[in-house]
């Protein structure tokens, strides 16, 4: 289930993967994928599951068909580190993908914009569309609302005794929506809601907003 949001007479759907989808402008949004992350943990030793290579690419497989967008916009951190063999994964996975492919430039992404132009994705600082600005790091700029990454947001919830649960989310504030980590193998960055924030937690799912 899905949680949409108007914004400057403009829809935005938010979906359990952590995608946004913009649908005025048939836009598919992703943030902070960090793929090869995997790849580069297991190189060094690191005791991470070899599934969860695939599972980046079945989940952006499943979202792609969720909205078939005409364009999908990766907010930063797409590729977690220098080249690896989830590159090619990846060369091989934009073949079959017929919408324009933009990257927003992340502190992560490191590859030349010459190897993303190689396979048809444009590599660029940041998107401006009517009052929206679209970066990798949240930023405030009079004038308009921001969409980012980076932070990889979530929440903590309490249940019942001293159960405690840390759950994604997309935080939204009065000028900003920052989007949840969509990768596998990412961490969270707990955020404590002021005011008017309000927070809209991911299940595998669900959109499930928690102010309502």
């Amino acid at each position: 289930m899905t949680k949409t949001l108007s914004l400057y007479n403009q829809t935005f759907i938010l979906h359990p993967s952590g995608a946004m989808f913009w649908e005025e402008e048939d836009m598919l949004v992703i943030s902070d994928v960090h793929l090869g992350k995997v790849s580069h943990f297991r190189k060094f030793g690191s005791a991470v599951p070899q599934q969860a290579v695939k599972g980046n690419f079945q989940k952006m497989d499943a979202v792609i068909a969720f909205f078939a967008p005409h364009k999908i916009v990766f907010l930063g951190d797409l590729f977690h580190s220098t080249l690896n063999k989830e590159w090619l994964i990846f060369a091989t996975w934009l073949e079959k993908i017929s919408a324009e492919v933009i990257l927003v430039e992340g502190n992560h992404d490191i590859i030349s914009p010459l190897k993303y132009d190689a396979l048809g994705v444009k590599s660029i600082r940041e998107i401006v569309l009517h009052n929206f600005l679209f970066t990798h790091h949240p930023e405030e700029r009079a004038g308009f609302f921001n969409f980012s990454g980076h932070i990889h947001p979530g929440v903590k919830i309490n249940g019942l005794g001293r159960q405690q649960l840390k759950l994604s989310c997309f935080f939204k504030s009065k000028d900003q929506l920052i989007l949840p980590a969509f990768g596998e193998f990412t961490g969270k960055h707990i955020l404590i809601p002021q005011g008017d924030d309000e927070v809209y937690v991911v299940t595998k799912e669900e959109v499930i907003c928690l102010n309502d």
